[in-house]
């Protein structure tokens, strides 16, 4: 008995595993645009939302990182817990992973330089980023 017990608990943990990093990895690339309007950038689930980072609007108190990001005209206000560091700054295309709840992103992790994936697979959205940011 105790062998069969040890084998279900292993597969139960095992798919619980499997749930979280196929949730992780189905996250909707959004523009800032296309939330709340493209099937998928909504707030029933999670979502990398990409745009860029409003001059002046960069602010950091207690903890919390917050800046709005703006795409094609639409702006998305951000609350990020901690600080993201590296070359963060304003006017410059950002990826925000997060939920959107109230109208602002809850983001969990901040992209700066996109992955070689990311660039090959959306050089059209980054350079209408890019055109769109600070001027």
């Amino acid at each position: 008995m105790l062998p069969i017990a040890v084998a279900v608990l292993a597969s139960v943990v095992g798919l619980a595993i499997v749930a979280v990093f196929l949730t992780s990895s189905i996250d909707y690339y959004c523009n800032v645009d296309e939330i709340g309007v493209r099937d998928g950038c909504d707030d029933a689930r999670r979502v990398r939302v990409q745009g860029a980072v409003d001059e002046g609007s960069l602010q950091s108190r207690g903890g919390i990182t917050t800046f709005v990001m703006s795409f094609n005209g639409v702006s998305l206000p951000v609350d990020y817990e901690g600080e993201p560091g590296g070359v963060f700054q304003e006017c410059i295309p950002v990826v925000a992973h997060g939920r959107i709840v109230d109208g602002v992103l809850v983001a969990t992790r901040i992209e700066v330089k996109h992955s070689n994936e990311y660039e090959a697979e959306n050089a059209d959205r980054l350079a209408q980023a890019e055109k769109s940011a600070c001027s």
